[in-house]
């Protein structure tokens, strides 16, 4: 029948797969968890065996669901910058290094003093950080030089699972970029880049287009899912230029924001432009590319004052807060609870509560958290749109947040801008999906995929005029909030180092 493709999304915690029908209808989802290591501060690991246990347990649930026979594609959607070294076989020969980790803080030092921090970002389009991929390949090459010396190949997540599913050693180039090894103008392996990392090119797998095919589905695999053998494997992204795809964010007049246990925000542009202000990526589309600015702290932040203050849950909280005034009565909340990315890129800076009085309580803190992520995420935006030449039109908002009315009031507020809630659920997924279905000729581009499988947003939150001008007075005070502390976190960090 051919008429279900699988959108995968191999996250931080679980393989999620999914059938999705011709215009975007969600069939069935299977979702297979598995462990995050943390052996040691600042190193968060796993066995990549574990995704392929995973994968395909949650493919064979999707398979038995809706008949093998139905299934005309396979695309892949994952966490990024993660990584590990394989051997000849394709068997792992470290724990995996997520995106969490933040042992390679020295090799961003050093990295960025040999090779130049403004050259390094004008490359890869991504300020120097501990994130990518780039400083623990590094880190690696200093403390486990015999493993990487020996290792067939450096894989992300995509490049695993692709090779297990096919045979062949290939990644997307939208799955490759986050690791910071690629040239992102030109969509190859940056030969400085690999160089100084430690890594030799052969050690790379080979790159494709997001939407290319990248082989059949081999017998071992198919007997182990249930899948028809020769199942076309298509070129994913990682999840988070494939969740704006998901979210119907594909070119030039529409934003996305996901509010997740980070916030990350996203417009399209035609152009590599390199900034401080954001990361620039490839597009899941294999056309242009996204500008993404990266909150770390997001709604975990919710959970920690749920945690911290021995409230009953974050819906009593968020009651409480609603007769609580616009700026917490004096409190102000700079949420780098992880440190900030975009626009810093300051590994030291950590979260501020300032203005705290006797008379605040668990609400006001619960308001003051919330508004400082919206303000935040107004001046990332202000950042990167001033940048890509315009505010976009539209902005599409997704992830667990949007489950706050609160927040949503006060992101809008803040932002001065309707925001549109997107109803889809798993929005990484389903681009990946979008990837599968054109690329087997359902629709004739990602982006004609994007249009026919997205559904549009049903909900809607307006800026609340007698919220404006205060947020925006307020803003105003927040935005010196970072240089004002900057000095006293680094003097912390050091001391306590």
């Amino acid at each position: 029948m051919d008429d279900v493709v699988i959108g995968i999304d191999a996250s931080t915690t679980a393989v999620k797969a999914i059938a999705f029908t011709h215009d975007g209808e969600e069939l069935f989802q299977a979702r297979e968890p598995y462990p995050l290591s943390n052996p040691r501060p600042g190193h968060f690991e796993q066995d990549a065996e574990d995704w392929w246990t995973a994968l395909l347990g949650a493919l064979k649930q999707v398979t038995e669901a809706v008949g093998a026979s139905r299934v005309a594609a396979i695309s892949i959607a994952h966490q990024r910058e993660t990584f590990t070294l394989i051997d000849h076989a394709g068997k792992p020969l470290i724990p995996a290094i997520l995106w969490l980790d933040e042992r390679a803080r020295p090799q961003v030092i050093r990295l960025s003093a040999e090779l130049g921090r403004e050259a390094i970002r004008d490359w890869s389009g991504k300020p120097p950080d501990p994130t990518p991929a780039l400083y623990a390949v590094r880190w690696l090459a200093e403390h486990q030089p015999q493993a990487l010396a020996d290792a067939a190949a450096l894989v992300d997540v995509h490049g695993f699972l692709v090779h297990r599913l096919t045979g062949r050693l290939v990644t997307s180039t939208a799955s490759a970029d986050p690791l910071g090894l690629l040239d992102v103008k030109n969509g190859t392996w940056h030969p400085e880049l690999v160089a100084a990392a430690g890594l030799r090119p052969e050690q790379l797998p080979e790159l494709v287009a997001p939407g290319a095919i990248c082989g059949g589905l081999v017998e071992s695999a198919a007997r182990l899912t249930g899948l028809k053998a020769g199942t076309p494997i298509v070129a994913g992204a990682g999840d988070g230029q494939a969740m704006g795809l998901g979210m119907g964010v594909h070119g030039e007049g529409k934003s996305y924001l996901s509010l997740g246990s980070g916030v990350v925000s996203g417009c399209y542009s035609g152009k590599v432009k390199p900034s401080d202000a954001f990361r620039t990526l490839v597009s899941p589309t294999g056309l242009g590319f996204m500008l993404e600015t990266v909150l770390r702290s997001g709604m975990q932040l919710v959970d920690w004052i749920v945690r911290t203050t021995g409230s009953p849950s974050a819906a009593a909280l968020e009651k409480a807060a609603v007769n609580v005034a616009a700026g917490s009565e004096g409190l102000l909340v700079m949420p780098y609870w992880a440190g900030v990315m975009s626009p810093y890129w300051d590994g030291a800076a950590r979260g501020a509560i300032v203005g705290l009085s006797l008379d605040h309580r668990p609400e006001h803190l619960f308001r003051a958290v919330l508004e400082g992520i919206a303000f935040e995420q107004a001046i990332a935006s202000e950042a990167m749109e001033t940048q890509a030449g315009g505010k976009p039109a539209a902005m599409i908002a997704a992830g667990g947040g949007t489950n706050s009315a609160l927040l949503m009031r006060i992101m809008a507020s803040v932002l001065e801008r309707p925001l549109s809630i997107s109803p889809v659920n798993e929005a990484a997924a389903l681009g990946a999906a979008m990837l599968a279905a054109s690329a087997i000729g359902w629709f004739a581009s990602p982006e004609t995929a994007a249009e026919a499988m997205t559904a549009p947003p049903t909900r809607h939150v307006d800026p609340v005029d007698g919220l404006v001008s205060d947020y925006r007075a307020r803003k105003a005070i927040y935005r010196d909030l970072y240089q004002a502390t900057r000095d006293i976190h680094t003097r912390l960090s050091n001391a306590s180092a």
